[in-house]
C-alpha cells in the first residue's frame, strides 16, 4: 500500500485519510500533478481552476 499525505480543503490541515480527523471535509492529494508537456488536456483543467474561482 502506497501512502500518500493529503490535506484538508476546509480546515487546511494534513492526513493521511481520506477525511480529516478535525473538521470531516474531504481531503485532497497535498502534492502536485506531474508535468508533462505535451498533456492535451491541461486548458481544461484550467477553465475548470479558473471557474471555481470566479
Amino acid at each position: 500500500m502506497r501512502f500518500q499525505i493529503r490535506r484538508c480543503s476546509s480546515c487546511r490541515a494534513y492526513t493521511l485519510e481520506e477525511t480529516c480527523p478535525k473538521c470531516g471535509g474531504p481531503a485532497e492529494s497535498a502534492h502536485p500533478a506531474k508535468f508533462s508537456p505535451d498533456d492535451r488536456y491541461m486548458r481544461y483543467r484550467l477553465r475548470a481552476k479558473y471557474e471555481e474561482q470566479a
